[in-house]
């Protein structure tokens, strides 16, 4: 029953159309790759770079089903690098990603760039440089309580997001991210009620009356203190150390682009921007140089575990076609085949001592077509289902029969399995 290894770099949900992109890309090594396809169609881009801190960024990966009952990964393994040789060095990678950037987004597109103090400073200028000084829209302030206490300084509690436009004539909508209402913001004023029966406060001046009535949308200034930081025990957690909240991207997203509007995030990172996106509307390209982050975002696009997400999606990556082998049986019926994986190994996990069944994430069936595999149904591991399906089902459709399994590294691999008597 061993199954052969086939490459293929291309995937999609079989009978759904894409919303959007998923693909491991460099900046701005493939800018022009990203530019051939994309150039001028972007509404909003959100950049969560690295930030140059000169550290290896870990995450622990759940191996096998104890791992995820118990929520513990008992593996070690790398999120990403930022370690630079030097200071020029990340702002020369910073300057091809923001012109890449400026060329992707349509002329009514913004950007929002997410930064802490180490280099706000130098990309603040070279955002004025790109972009234009006139196109500088908000110096946005994200406050928040996690973390450490100093005692050699004040505690350093935000991060700031330089919020540019491509041109004058940008698309932003503040009434589609409402905070609240006005009531208890009372600025001292005395509380009245008008002639329907509204609770309003009011202020004179020059000799005209001001109102502001308790049940007025309030919306937000450039300081953001109402999102909250990423608990360790958030269940939204997905073990990727530098995770914004969907909070945070439910705003942005929601200010600058409107429903079918295509969005783009060239550190994706947890997939955040890409959830986010699927959950409003949006359509998305969503890069990141790292495997586990294409791992990690097509677990939070699956929605819906053992069927399709809520819509399809397509994934541009590398594949494995060395260092393993699968045990996987087809069964062919009237209608419909029935796919069992039996085994797995490879070479990551008897490195690391491990079962190769326990080292698989996510595993899938479905068709290749040309260069492109089709996918029909999938099953991943979870907090709530930590056990993979033995066994998935998948209707008789012109291609040829395959499966997919992602390991806890992020590793892709195809397989041809052998077809049951």
């Amino acid at each position: 029953m061993a199954a052969k290894p086939v490459k293929c770099e291309k995937t999609q949900w079989l009978g759904m159309p894409s919303a959007g992109t998923l693909l491991t890309a460099e900046m701005p090594r493939d800018a022009g790759a990203l530019l051939s396809r994309w150039a001028g169609q972007v509404q909003t881009v959100y950049l969560d770079p690295p930030f140059n801190t000169g550290k290896v960024f870990e995450t622990r990966l759940a191996a096998g089903e104890e791992d995820w009952k118990t929520g513990r990964g008992s593996v070690r393994g790398v999120a990403y690098d930022d370690r630079w040789p030097d200071r020029e060095s990340y702002l020369s990678m910073m300057r091809g990603t923001l012109e890449t950037c400026r060329e992707l987004l349509s002329r009514e597109g913004t950007l929002f760039l997410h930064a802490d103090s180490r280099m706000i400073a130098p990309l603040r200028l070279m955002m004025d440089e790109l972009f234009g000084e006139s196109c500088f829209l908000n110096e946005i302030i994200w406050a928040y309580q996690s973390g450490g206490r100093s005692k050699a300084f004040f505690p350093r509690k935000h991060d700031t997001i330089l919020f540019y436009a491509k041109s004058r004539q940008y698309y932003f909508n503040l009434k589609a991210v409402p905070v609240g209402t006005g009531a208890g913001r009372h600025n001292h004023m005395r509380r009245q009620v008008d002639e329907e029966g509204r609770a309003y406060r009011a202020i004179t001046s020059g000799g005209k009356e001001y109102r502001y009535y308790d049940d007025d949308p309030v919306y937000p200034s450039d300081v953001w203190s109402d999102i909250p930081h990423l608990q360790q025990r958030d269940p939204e957690r997905t073990g990727f150390e530098t995770q914004k909240p969907a909070a945070l991207l439910r705003r942005i997203l929601a200010c600058a682009s409107r429903e079918g509007d295509l969005v783009c995030d060239l550190f994706s990172g947890s997939g955040t921007t890409a959830a986010v996106a699927l959950q409003t509307g949006r359509r998305f390209v969503c890069a990141d140089r790292s495997p586990l982050s294409l791992t990690l975002a097509e677990r939070r696009l699956d929605a819906r575990p053992g069927g399709p997400p809520e819509r399809g999606y397509a994934v541009e990556a590398p594949c494995r076609t060395e260092g393993a082998s699968a045990e996987a049986l087809i069964t062919p019926a009237i209608a419909s085949y029935s796919v069992f994986l039996k085994d797995f190994v490879s070479d990551e996990a008897a490195a690391a001592g491990l079962c190769g069944m326990d080292t698989v994430e996510r595993w899938s069936c479905g068709f290749l077509r040309g260069d492109t595999y089709h996918c029909c149904q999938s099953s991943q591991r979870s907090r709530r289902q930590p056990q993979l399906a033995p066994m998935l089902e998948m209707p008789v459709y012109a291609g040829v029969p395959c499966v997919q399994l992602t390991d806890i590294w992020g590793n892709r691999r195809f397989f041809l399995p052998e077809r049951s008597l």
